[in-house]
């Protein structure tokens, strides 16, 4: 005898007719699975349980869900012959299976239940003609299980036990990554990224008469971000270059797309680009993120200046003071403020100390740590050889001859300032000495009278027997001096020559510009991206005319001639 489930049934009655209006929405609104439930749920799990015990009620659910949902839902009023979709009877089932099997205690087994809940969805959603029903369902669940994976990433102790399997990269075994609880949900949300991409649509660029996007492909960017996210919290970034790519390929353009889509893609993609040492790239998609963002995102307004200010300080552009005033901007002066300032003083001490200082964990926290201290180092020394030529250079005059600055004086200035950075004593009659004790005496010991003698070890390995062994060098030499002077040509923020014979630096076009214009570019006007400055992975405007905005046509270029004129044809 058949137990009787009347919430059971009056929860089914009504989903065959919002699959037969397509009522997206509506069915949104009745899949729930995020705590605190209504209480018609708490009756309709204790009814299931009832009826369709867990491991042997499966078999009854499955005939159950069957009968209450035909296997021909995806079947328009004006079809003749309608197919069969038993991917979402299978969903409905295995949702019935969550409400009544899930402890939302045990965090772990929970995931593991909503991530099957949410694979069923996203292969219901794969259906040609009624799968853009479940698509809010389904980034709803979505959303759900990547906080639910954020959340345990976060406890490391309840997933230390879990089995993780090696990571494929390009048809490459990756033995050194092994995959984690949120590269696996990662990995599974991206099934709903790539569907709603390749979306077949009326039209071919995706987008619809009143400018927005047109069947799955609404959902392209909120699963994209939802997979972005994941993976910068695994920080498995360089798995995120085939978003990119696919977007790049497939994606209608990003401005049709709403605001809150657009400022999260362009946060990520410019995070990546950071990631990857692409500061122009980075900087470009930061800057478009927070202009677009609200006024009152406080939060995600602060997240996107940090990287977009780490991004432009390596470009040699400085946050200005009202910029640092704003609200979204509360104690970050205080953090990016005193490298600018080293910067442009061309204090290496002070550029080091900013960086190593109190601030130093919330840098690396932040994951600007070492591009800054690698990228800005080299700015330091542009000011530190400019400020040489300001105290010690010959200017050149009227005469023919070049101005010019010896490397010997930017030597000294450097390994000052190395000195008092590593607390190193100067050498004797220095004015770093100058009666001055080291700043930590007081704590070393006195010599030992009566040294323990250690004998020397007289093995030398085969390979090293001959090998130079001078001793490093802690401070700069004329060697490395000239190096980063060379370094500084090569990128254009120095202009002119070394003169190894004479240990200067001459300056070229100083007739025309003046030596400190002509010698000493502003880092921005090298550095600066260009006016059509692209970044991979954003989809602009296309463009539109019979010449694409005045490109010629070229190999491999597809021309669309779905609204072209058959020849002959008179115009109008």
């Amino acid at each position: 005898m058949s137990t009787a489930t009347p919430t059971l049934d009056t929860f089914l009655a009504p989903i065959s007719g919002f699959l037969r209006a397509r009522d997206a929405q509506q069915l949104r609104t009745y899949i729930l699975v995020e705590p605190p439930l209504p209480d018609i749920y708490s009756t309709l799990t204790d009814e299931v349980r009832r009826a369709f015990p867990s491991g042997s009620g499966g078999k009854a659910l499955e005939k159950k869900c069957n009968d209450s949902l035909p296997e021909d839902l995806d079947r328009l009023p004006d079809d003749d012959v309608g197919t069969a979709w038993p991917s979402f009877v299978s969903f409905m089932q295995e949702y019935l299976e969550y409400l009544r099997d899930v402890n939302v205690d045990n965090l772990l087994d929970t995931h593991q239940l909503l991530g099957s809940l949410t694979n069923q969805c996203i292969t219901a959603l794969s259906n040609t003609s009624m799968g853009i029903v479940v698509l809010p369902t389904c980034l709803s669940l979505s959303t759900t299980l990547a906080k639910l994976a954020m959340a345990l990433d976060r406890r490391p102790e309840l997933t230390a036990h879990l089995p993780r399997r090696r990571t494929v990269v390009n048809g490459a075994d990756d033995s050194e990554s092994k995959q984690s609880l949120v590269e696996g949900t990662a990995e599974l949300l991206q099934r709903g990224f790539t569907i709603c991409l390749t979306d077949r649509t009326p039209t071919a660029t995706g987008v619809s008469r009143d400018g927005r996007p047109e069947g799955k492909k609404v959902g392209i960017y909120l699963f994209a971000n939802l997979v972005l996210k994941l993976l910068f919290q695994c920080r498995k970034t360089r798995l995120a270059s085939q978003i990119f790519t696919n977007v790049s390929q497939h994606s209608p353009p990003l401005a049709v797309f709403p605001a809150a889509q657009r400022v999260t893609y362009l946060y990520y993609l410019g995070r990546f680009a950071f990631s990857n040492n692409h500061f122009t790239r980075a900087r470009t998609a930061l800057q478009a993120a927070y202009d677009q963002c609200h006024v009152q995102a406080l939060k995600q307004r602060r997240l996107i200046l940090t990287y977009l200010i780490s991004a432009s300080i390596m470009l040699g552009r400085f946050p200005s003071s009202i910029l640092l005033q704003r609200q979204e901007a509360a104690g970050l002066a205080p953090m990016f403020r005193p490298i600018c300032t080293a910067i442009a003083r061309g204090d290496l001490d002070g550029f080091w100390n900013s960086l190593d200082g109190d601030n130093s964990k919330w840098f690396l926290h932040k994951g600007v740590l070492l591009p800054l201290r690698n990228r800005c180092e080299v700015l330091v020394w542009r000011s530190l050889a400019r400020k040489t030529f300001l105290l010690n250079g010959v200017p050149g005059g009227e005469s023919r001859r070049a101005p010019t600055f010896s490397l010997d004086d930017l030597l000294h200035l450097a390994q000052m300032l190395e000195r008092r950075n590593r607390n190193i004593p100067g050498e004797p009659g220095s004015a770093l000495t100058n009666g001055r004790v080291h700043t930590n005496s007081i704590f070393m010991a006195k010599p030992d009278p009566f040294p323990t003698v250690v004998p020397e070890d007289t093995y030398v390995d085969p390979d090293l027997e001959g090998a130079d062994e001078t001793a490093v060098s802690v401070l700069s030499t004329m060697l490395d001096v000239e190096a980063v002077l060379a370094s500084l040509v090569d990128q254009g923020l120095l202009h002119g020559f070394i003169s190894h014979k004479l240990l200067r630096f001459a300056i070229l076009g100083s007739k025309s510009k003046g030596a400190l214009n002509a010698g000493f570019p502003a880092p921005w006007s090298v550095l600066k991206p260009s006016d059509d400055q692209t970044v991979p992975g954003w989809v602009k405007e296309e463009a539109r005319g019979p010449m694409m905005a005045g490109r010629a046509f070229g190999p491999g270029m597809v021309v669309n001639l779905s609204g072209a004129r058959p020849a002959g044809a008179s115009v109008g």
